[in-house]
């Protein structure tokens, strides 16, 4: 396996020049994720449009994690991967109505794409796993052709908190580096730098001994997570922005 780094400075995207020929030439297989977690990132046309040539190339098997598909902010619908011309003749995108429909334990997803590989995924699923309980099959049936005010509803509420949690943190002094903390495009994180000389580790561990915040230490999600941490925006809004007063005001006793 190899990583592939997604840096501040590129947005938190791809960037497929700087993976070696050499592991072109032999992969098969790569995995996206956009809307992203932990990042909250969105794709841009353009990186999906470089994903299908440099797939089509080599031959390479794409897979698009498109859990977070359904919860975008700022009026902008979350980018499929498969909207993108040539997408299905070189991969998939997976879908989990554990976010868009809050069905988290209920353990249910599709895939959707290029037919030869979801006829591989038919077979090992029939071998490995049979069926769902068909409750939970209807369950989803209903609810991605029912309604989706439920969704939008939802929707809002997580714009609204990170609105509430990244406006307190402005207020608080709170910044990322030379630059205001980003905003999430889709997913519901924020993706948080820590103060300077802090590691992911130390400032989640302190932040918890001295604030009683919980936050996820950037390096538990690869390598180019250190320096930073995720927060999730699954409190309400009066909670997290009590939340960002103590990250702030934890950041101000530190630095003195």
């Amino acid at each position: 396996m190899v990583t592939l780094p997604l840096l501040e400075e590129n947005d938190f995207l791809p960037d497929y020049s700087q993976v070696p020929a050499t592991v072109w030439d032999k992969a098969k297989l790569m995995f996206l994720n956009y809307p992203n977690n932990p990042t909250g990132v969105g794709a841009s046309p353009e990186v999906f449009e470089q994903t299908v040539d440099y797939a089509t190339r080599h031959n390479v098997l794409v897979v698009h994690d498109f859990a977070y598909g359904g919860i975008g902010f700022d009026n902008k619908k979350p980018l499929s991967f498969l909207a993108q011309k040539g997408a299905k003749e070189v991969g998939i995108e997976i879908y989990t109505m554990s976010k868009t429909y809050n069905m988290a334990g209920w353990r249910i997803a599709f895939a959707v794409g290029n037919a030869s590989v979801i006829e591989g995924i038919n077979l090992i699923q029939d071998h490995y796993y049979v069926s769902l309980f068909p409750a939970i099959q209807r369950a989803a049936a209903v609810a991605l052709t029912g309604p989706q005010s439920a969704v939008r509803e939802l929707v809002e509420t997580y714009e609204n908190r990170r609105n509430a949690f990244l406006a307190e943190l402005r207020e608080q002094g709170y910044r990322c580096g030379e630059r205001p903390c980003r905003a999430p495009e889709g997913s519901f994180y924020v993706w948080l730098k820590t103060p300077p000389g802090y590691s992911s580790v130390q400032f989640a561990n302190d932040l918890l001994a001295s604030e009683s915040v919980v936050v996820a230490p950037g390096v538990g999600f690869g390598a180019n997570g250190e320096g930073y941490v995720r927060i999730a925006l699954l409190a309400d809004e009066p909670r997290l922005r009590e939340a960002a007063r103590r990250i702030a005001r934890f950041s101000r006793l530190e630095s003195l």
